[in-house]
């Protein structure tokens, strides 16, 4: 591992052990540094802010393991692994969604959603004459209804089952990505 990765991989865990006690919008880059061990000067040679670290380490330990789930066979297990990453980074988690960096994480979750979403997309329109803009607008409107069903999970403290929350849009979205690329097909 590079001096940089472990560099990153430290100040991951120092705002990750920060968030813990405090809000997102309170931590400094002088409480992450000093917690961490290193000058602040090193800080900025990896990240512009802190806002950038934490979209890093939702990056690199929720995103990195996706590519797999990015199918319609495996959509759903990629959706319970970051709803359970959610629920067992549950305090990290909350604290971003109730801080200022709630539109950091809602702007990073709909990306999660939607790139798998346009994979799945893409592969049901395979054999349909859909546009790329038709796919790109089915898939952005069942990523927002994904992301909305997250939300409202997180407003109510994450505390449901995830498995309750992939069964339920499971359900819901059974067979209705297919139709929706139908309609747009004919429409």
């Amino acid at each position: 591992m590079s001096y940089s990765q472990i560099t990153k991989n430290a100040l991951a865990r120092s705002l990750k052990k920060l968030m813990l006690t405090v809000p997102l919008n309170k931590i400094t880059i002088r409480q992450l540094t000093a917690d961490c061990g290193v000058a602040r000067h090193t800080f900025y040679n990896h990240f512009q802010d802190i806002y950038e670290l934490l979209g890093w380490v939702y990056q690199t330990e929720i995103i990195a393991g996706l590519e797999p789930y990015r199918n319609y066979a495996g959509w759903k297990q990629g959706f319970l692994s970051v709803l359970r990453y959610t629920q067992n980074n549950k305090t990290m988690c909350l604290n971003t969604f109730h801080s200022l960096g709630r539109e950091h994480l809602e702007k990073f979750l709909y990306g999660v959603i939607y790139d798998v979403t346009i994979e799945v997309v893409h592969e049901l329109a395979r054999e349909m004459d859909v546009s790329l803009r038709c796919e790109q607008e089915v898939a952005d409107f069942y990523t927002l209804a994904i992301l909305e069903q997250v939300i409202q999970w997180l407003k109510a403290g994450a505390n449901t089952d995830p498995v309750e929350i992939v069964d339920k849009v499971g359900k819901i979205l059974d067979g209705n990505l297919a139709r929706s690329l139908e309609n747009v097909q004919h429409g």
